[in-house]
């Protein structure tokens, strides 16, 4: 039987520091009940499409965008932590739901500054929902200092 592996090329969504999914102060994410994943620490608030595929779902507070590949590999960037309370002030996402996007491709920026004034924490999560569900495995090439456009990761299934 011949096993045809789908992979994806993850890249670095956001200018900073990559730290595992397990160093965020938050339960939901530390524990992976939104998929595996990655985190950012910003160094500003310039956001990049982490990969090549489709925006599926912008949130009304424009703190997470929800991207599927065209392998069918779902992702979830969120900007920040418990940002959604700030209700859209400190976000300007370029893009919308149904178009198609291209790695790389700026998708809007996030002010840090602000978020931080508010009490809210700037650390960013990479995940990806439906990974299990496909059987998917996340190969994460490196942590520490990443810039934007470097490859950051890969994601593959056997199915």
């Amino acid at each position: 039987m011949n096993v045809r592996k789908n992979s994806v090329t993850i890249y670095n969504p956001i200018f900073g520091e990559i730290i595992p999914l397990d160093s965020v102060p938050d339960p939901g994410f530390s524990r992976k009940v939104f998929g595996e994943g990655l985190a950012i620490i910003p160094v500003n608030g310039d956001v990049y499409a982490p990969i090549t595929g489709k925006v599926i779902h912008i949130s009304p507070s424009q703190h997470s965008i929800a991207m599927i590949t065209e392998e069918g590999f779902e992702v979830l960037l969120q900007l920040g932590l418990e940002t959604e309370e700030l209700a859209g002030k400190g976000f300007d996402i370029l893009v919308k739901p149904g178009e198609k996007i291209n790695a790389s491709e700026r998708l809007g920026t996030f002010n840090l500054a602000f978020i931080e004034e508010r009490g809210k924490e700037i650390i960013s999560v990479l995940v990806f929902p439906n990974l299990k569900e496909k059987g998917g495995l996340l190969s994460v090439r490196s942590f520490g200092e990443v810039r934007v456009g470097v490859e950051l990761a890969h994601v593959s299934n056997k199915k």
